[in-house]
């Protein structure tokens, strides 16, 4: 479940120098870490409302839109000492980080909260792993996105099905749609 996290700070800090690659994605883990740890906390509480859910989703296809902008809507020029960067705000793109953390962090919860099953040591032990995850699988993706675009591409896909995900489930949730048993397991 970590790897929607690590798809979009990879997809994110694909489009700096690794200085600042490194730092988004540092940054980036140690949101997902203390998102998750708060969330940990008050899953159950947060999942009781179907507009978080939707709200979310919403926040994931802005952010799906901003990194597709970001990623393929630019034509990117060679750098020159005398022109200014044309490298995405560093600011931007944190913000952008912080939002995926904060929408990406509830499933993964979900997922460690239950399996831990009350226990608090192996709670905490499968969330610093989850985030220990998203710092190496980030790292990858910036680094393969910059040889290999149309991976950013399916990143992007994938990031859009969760956000549709999120979206289905909050509806249905309010009684707005109806989802047949079969598929209520993916919403």
């Amino acid at each position: 479940m970590a790897a929607d996290n690590a798809i979009i700070i990879g997809l994110i800090a694909a489009n700096f120098a690794p200085k600042n690659r490194k730092q988004i994605i540092m940054y980036g883990v140690l949101a997902a870490f203390l998102f998750r740890i708060i969330f940990a906390f008050s899953a159950t509480y947060l999942f009781g409302f179907p507009i978080i859910k939707i709200i979310g989703g919403a926040l994931l296809i802005w952010i799906v839109h901003d990194l597709q902008e970001d990623l393929f809507g630019k034509q990117k020029k060679i750098k020159s000492p005398t022109k200014a960067s044309k490298e995405p705000s560093y600011m931007q793109s944190m913000y952008k980080v912080i939002f995926a953390d904060i929408t990406l962090s509830f499933d993964n919860v979900i997922g460690v909260v239950g399996a831990s099953k009350g226990n608090f040591i192996l709670m905490v032990f499968g969330l610093f792993l989850s985030v220990v995850l998203i710092g190496t699988i980030a790292t990858y993706f910036a680094k393969y996105i910059q040889d290999h675009k149309w991976i950013g591409y399916v990143g992007l896909v994938v990031i859009l099905i969760v956000a549709i995900q999120l979206i289905i489930g909050g509806l249905n949730d309010y009684d707005v749609l109806s989802i047949n048993q079969t598929f209520k397991k993916y919403f």
